[in-house]
């Protein structure tokens, strides 16, 4: 087995037998990583997100010379559970999109076993990558040329998450206050979840170049077509820090639309209480929404999301959502769980302590079986691209 380290917090993580360190540019890395596949006789090439720099040009020089790609990702079923697909993620997802397809899957499955396991723990969700970025800034002469993903300073990063942290007790208090307000008036709301500027589902698998343009989006809709009385409730993600000033930017987008009031930020809470009552979700392609189809709620995407399908979520425009939105089909949905579950989910969690190793073991018995996108849950070309691609999404 192979690895190549392309920083501190890589080499931290694991060095020894079998590890390189890529420190070269970033324009040195297409003929580095073509060399390496060849001269080491790669056959398997497993990578973390298939969005990254390196991983992008990597996962292109292995396809032209027939490597086998498995990419693992944080599970969409979770807690407890691990994405692992072959080639690609997301909009670059070779599941299936047909309803028919997804239900013969799931019958091939059968039952599948999907209690809660292996909860997140807060310390190994936040100790290792506190540690793995620190190490870069600590000890960048050591790579000096490293082009990380994130697109924070590391520090300045972490300082807004303990400061916000400290705060958690209030905002979530706040969160509730605001939830119950506006369901207590019993007017119809729909939630929108933000998502962190750096996210890969936002920065390649979308055409938008920030959020704020999908809250321009969705606040020029809302104001177009949906009901008067409705409200909109945003929901801030869980790991923002608040480079953004998202209520501030949310204020002054809604005034410009003529919704004042009629919209609504949460900073603090979950996504169970706002679901309780909500008309529906419009997300951009956050695994929320599956959540929200899970809770029996109407879903639109504004792009291709993995669990964008007919029968699941809204396949009218976004205008048509706000007045008359489509709820999921039950059994598809069971069935969609249920092949999603059997083929591109394995158990095991990076952020628990027993979860780790028991992922790890999963992933290598399917990867090394060459089991990935089983039961018929390989299409290619991906499904949902030719969409995205249509959207202005930059794949």
């Amino acid at each position: 087995m192979s690895r190549i380290n392309f920083c501190a917090g890589d080499w931290i993580h694991w060095h020894g037998d079998g590890c390189s360190s890529f420190k070269g540019t970033p324009g040195d890395w297409p003929a580095f990583i073509s060399d390496y596949l060849t001269s080491n006789h790669i056959t398997d090439l497993v990578l973390h997100g298939d969005q990254r720099l390196y991983h992008r040009i990597a996962i292109e020089k292995a396809r032209k010379l027939g490597i086998y790609i498995a990419v693992t990702e944080l599970g969409a079923l979770r807690p407890g559970w691990m994405t692992l697909e072959r080639d690609g993620l997301s909009t670059l997802s070779h599941f299936p999109n047909d309803p028919d397809a997804i239900r013969k899957i799931a019958d091939r499955a059968g039952a599948i076993d999907l209690s809660p396991r292996f909860p997140s723990s807060f310390w190994l969700q936040t100790g290792p990558d506190v540690l793995y970025n620190l190490a870069n800034v600590f000890l960048k002469p050591l790579y000096p040329h490293y082009q990380r993903h994130t697109i924070y300073p590391p520090v300045e990063e972490y300082l807004r998450g303990a400061a916000r942290l400290l705060r958690q007790g209030i905002r979530d208090r706040k969160a509730r206050e605001v939830v119950a307000k506006v369901q207590a008036v019993g007017r119809p709301y729909f939630v929108l979840p933000i998502q962190l500027e750096g996210d890969f589902q936002l920065r390649r698998h979308s055409p938008y170049d920030s959020f704020t343009d999908v809250l321009e989006t969705v606040f020029r809709s809302f104001a177009r077509a949906a009901p008067y009385e409705a409200q909109l409730l945003l929901k801030s993600h869980p790991l923002d820090v608040g480079f953004e000033t998202w209520p501030q930017v949310a204020a002054e987008l809604a005034n410009a639309h003529g919704l004042g009031e009629r919209v609504h930020y949460l900073d603090g809470g979950g996504l169970a209480k706002p679901f309780e009552k909500a008309s529906g979700i419009a997300t951009l392609n956050s695994t929320a929404g599956l959540e929200a189809l899970q809770a029996g709620l109407p879903v639109k995407t504004l792009v291709p999301a993995h669990f964008d399908i007919a029968g699941l979520t809204h396949q009218g425009t976004l205008d048509t959502f706000w007045s008359k939105p489509e709820l999921p089909d039950a059994g598809l949905l069971a069935a969609y769980v249920t092949a999603l579950a059997a083929t591109t989910q394995v158990r095991g969690s990076i952020h628990n302590r027993d979860g780790v190793a028991v992922a790890a073991e999963n992933m290598a018995e399917k990867i090394a079986a060459r089991a990935l996108n089983p039961l018929g849950a390989y299409v290619d070309p991906p499904p949902r691209l030719e969409k995205a691609r249509e959207l202005g999404v930059p794949l």
